[in-house]
């Protein structure tokens, strides 16, 4: 399944990159892709575990950056 979801209070490209890199490295994650510019996260995963994986990225941007909210 491939979403796009808006992102909130992404303060930093660099950041952003972090993000990037680290849902990538989610069990489950064909592609995701952070824009900076666009304050937006696209994400390919898993059709079966979808709600499960949108879990864990929530968690992982949370550790990378505890003010960005991804709306869900």
């Amino acid at each position: 399944m491939k979403k796009v979801f808006k992102m909130q209070d992404l303060d930093c490209a660099n950041c952003a990159a972090k993000m990037e890199r680290a849902i990538n490295k989610i069990d489950g994650v064909h592609a995701a892709s952070v824009s900076f510019m666009m304050q937006r996260l696209s994400v390919d995963a898993d059709d079966e575990r979808f709600d499960e994986i949108v879990k864990e990225i929530v968690k992982v941007c949370s550790r990378v950056e505890p003010d960005c909210r991804i709306l869900v």
